[in-house]
């Protein structure tokens, strides 16, 4: 965990590869539980017995499954101690580049892209790379925004 004490700090490490996170394990009560909370219950996903006769051979994470695993991989990898909070302020550009099948695991990369003032406080932009565990290429990869506001 990368900890900036405030938003000079943060600046001070615009260009710069912030950390990578512990891995996280895709197990199927994940994605069950997304295909829940979404009403996405795409067979690849949820119905194993037919996806393993699928191209996968077997089920495997929704892409917005990872993409909300952001989150928690951006907060292990880094806080800023002065920002009363950290909003979610959304993406520019968002690649799905590899299936994750069910059973495997991902963790991301963070760099930090760029600092802009807003009104209360920055807006970071952080290059997020979803890396498959054993794969050649990434699961995804992301430009993620979050506010960090005082």
């Amino acid at each position: 965990m990368r900890e900036f004490p405030d938003f000079d700090a943060l600046r001070a490490a615009v260009g710069t590869e912030i950390g990578t996170s512990d891995w996280i394990t895709i197990d199927q009560q994940r994605v069950d539980g997304f295909a829940a909370a979404t009403d996405d219950h795409q067979w690849i996903h949820v119905d194993t017995e037919r996806a393993a006769r699928g191209p996968y051979g077997r089920t495997i994470a929704h892409g917005f499954l990872t993409l909300s695993l952001l989150v928690p991989i951006t907060q292990r990898v880094m806080t800023v101690r002065s920002a009363r909070m950290g909003i979610n302020y959304g993406l520019n550009k968002v690649r799905f580049i590899a299936p994750v099948p069910v059973g495997s695991r991902i963790r991301g990369t963070v760099t930090l892209t760029s600092i802009s003032d807003v009104p209360g406080g920055v807006q970071a932009e952080r290059t997020v790379i979803v890396e498959l565990e054993g794969a050649e290429r990434p699961a995804c990869v992301a430009e993620n925004l979050v506010r960090y506001l005082t």
